[in-house]
């Protein structure tokens, strides 16, 4: 034992500035050719984790152990994917999504502007009560689908859904994993984040849809498809398919009770999927009488075929390449920079009370937005936490305002790279074992400028949180999309 705790302790990550910059290189190179797509993401990141270690073990700067590194794996997000994947391939068996496809097109009378509108409200409705990853592992299949039958390039429908996931999950405490870490961190309730943050995210989603609409615009443009070119198939297993949506809605619940029951939200997610295989596999021995190998072939084909591998693996060693960030202070250094910036800036300019509370909410807001769209958004907030709860207590005013900065940047963020958010990467991995793919310049081209467009709009929420108060923008803001809504029902009839 002493031995181990001798070893532990030599191996504890160094924080002086060159092991904190190594680490800041190797970071923005892994997104750098990334970018570039000069070799596949997985590759890209393993390579990197790969040089962290040799760097750790061979040199004098302890960037991160394999035991750091172990610490450093998000079991909670890996899990949950993992299992969320399971439970939608099971879904798939019953043809619930050819059905739902089938549907959602003669609803949008095959017009593939109504179809990309829909899809993007669908995801962000479902987002904002559940997780947006489970959200996107749900609507990817339908939306990859739905541009095949309607001849559409699949990012103009892809693309909007990803950006309405991430932000949909902004407007409640259990869309988004910081959401879930502030409102722990600030004594925020779930309605806390509906009065406050569900506006501007009913306006961004106007705004969404506006722009892809505009964006897309030649994708959009052909013919809206008749009846007759697109099926209308049937549920192919009506009895797993009842028991499967019990078991999801069994989930979900487990997902909106998690602060009750003290459960990660991978529990309900893993413990669902297991049982909606356990019935599969129940109700095919109850029709069958298979041989072995024919009674594994369920549980094989979800395991093997299902479950997006690559993408959890580029995940794991993601967050091992956060961690080294998080283990050398990297990341800690960056949020007290903030605290100094805002300290400086409050001083240099005279700021008044509102104003200097407005600075340091635009600072927390857009810098939390940059650092989440190169990094995982999770560890920034775990640290930003704490120097934020002593900013507040130095500032005077509303100070909860700082709150729904941190939240709005860190999911906003998100959109503006194809690894800046969880949903994204998934997405993108998702789409690719359908025969999609989409390239890193091309997310960031889209994503980057709705990205800006949505942290606009949160800027000018919060600066009327500032001078007017929460109670006047929620009622101007529900007042403006009210309008919205209502003139948009006007110009239709």
């Amino acid at each position: 034992m002493h031995v181990q705790g001798h070893a532990a302790e030599v191996l504890r990550s160094t924080t002086d500035p060159v092991s904190q910059g190594i680490v800041a290189v190797v970071i923005v190179l892994v997104f750098v050719v990334l970018a570039l797509e000069k070799a596949h993401r997985v590759l890209v990141i393993f390579g990197a984790v790969a040089l962290l270690w040799l760097i750790t073990y061979l040199t004098p700067y302890k960037l991160i152990s394999f035991e750091g590194a172990k610490a450093a794996l998000d079991l909670n997000v890996l899990f949950l994917l993992a299992a969320m994947m399971a439970t939608v391939g099971v879904l798939k068996t019953t043809g619930v999504f050819e059905w739902a496809v089938g549907r959602l097109l003669q609803r949008a009378g095959g017009r593939p502007i109504l179809i990309q509108a829909l899809i993007a409200w669908f995801t962000g409705i479902l987002s904002a009560f559940a997780d947006n990853v489970t959200t996107v592992i749900f609507v990817t299949p339908m939306a990859v689908e739905m541009a095949r039958l309607t001849g559409v390039r699949p990012a103009a429908y892809l693309l909007p859904m990803v950006m309405a996931a991430n932000i949909g999950g902004t407007a409640t405490l259990i869309g988004d994993p910081p959401n879930i870490m502030i409102g722990s961190g600030a004594g925020l309730s779930f309605m806390d984040f509906i009065y406050d943050l569900t506006v501007p995210v009913l306006l961004m989603m106007l705004a969404l849809e506006f722009v892809s609409r505009r964006w897309f615009r030649q994708d959009l443009s052909r013919p809206a498809a008749g009846p007759a070119d697109f099926p209308q198939p049937r549920i192919t297993d009506p009895q797993l398919l009842r028991w499967s949506l019990v078991i999801s809605a069994g989930i979900f619940i487990g997902f909106v009770t998690h602060s009750w029951t003290g459960m990660p939200v991978a529990v309900p997610a893993a413990v669902g999927a297991a049982a909606i295989l356990i019935v599969q596999d129940v109700l095919y021995l109850k029709r069958h009488r298979p041989s072995h190998e024919e009674r594994t072939h369920g549980l094989i084909q979800v395991i093997e075929k299902e479950i997006e591998w690559p993408t959890l693996s580029f995940f794991a060693f993601l967050f091992i390449a956060v961690g080294a960030a998080v283990d050398t202070g990297l990341i800690d250094t960056l949020a007290r920079g903030l605290a100094w910036v805002i300290e400086a800036g409050r001083t240099s300019a005279g700021l008044s009370d509102p104003g200097t509370l407005l600075f340091a909410a635009l600072m927390i807001c857009w810098v939390s937005a940059v650092l989440s769209a190169f990094i995982d958004n999770i560890p920034f907030v775990a640290v930003a936490i704490p120097i934020i709860a002593r900013i507040a207590g130095e500032l005077h005013g509303e100070t909860e305002v700082l709150w729904w900065a941190l939240s709005l940047g860190a999911c906003l963020g998100g959109n503006g790279t194809a690894v800046g958010a969880s949903a994204n990467v998934t997405t993108i991995g998702l789409a690719e074992r359908g025969g999609v793919r989409i390239t890193f310049p091309d997310f960031m081209r889209f994503g980057a400028p709705i990205a800006a467009m949505t942290l606009v709009i949160g800027s000018t929420f919060l600066s009327g949180y500032v001078f007017l108060g929460d109670r006047v923008v929620f009622l101007l803001g529900l007042g403006l999309v009210g309008g919205i809504f209502a003139g948009r029902l006007v110009l239709r009839r």
